[in-house]
């Protein structure tokens, strides 16, 4: 699979009754844990004080990953997305080992 580094942002539409955005950041949640655990979400970070979120992504391809791995999120209707396709550096020195 090809990797991407993802930039997600989602803009609630105004006037959205509260109570389905709740439904729908459960529903995020748990689409997440599903996607992690088959391998199409690698990582996802927040940076500080902001409101999108970074991610690594695996799919066999751009349109898979948009189409299929984070166009299947519940907050997708609302998200804008920043693909990156990336591939290791020759001076990648892998991953990082677990702090305690």
């Amino acid at each position: 699979m090809d990797e991407f580094l993802v930039v997600l942002t989602t803009t609630v539409p105004q006037g959205t009754d509260p109570a389905e955005v709740d439904r729908r950041r459960a529903a995020e949640s748990a689409r997440a844990k599903e996607l992690a655990g088959s391998g199409h979400l690698v990582r996802l970070w927040r940076p500080m004080g902001e409101r999108h979120s970074i991610g690594l992504w695996r799919a066999k391809d751009e349109a898979d990953l948009r189409e299929n791995v984070i166009g299947s999120l519940p907050l997708w209707p609302w998200m804008t997305a920043d693909v990156t396709a990336v591939q290791p550096h020759p001076n990648d020195p892998g991953p990082a080992a677990p702090t305690a």
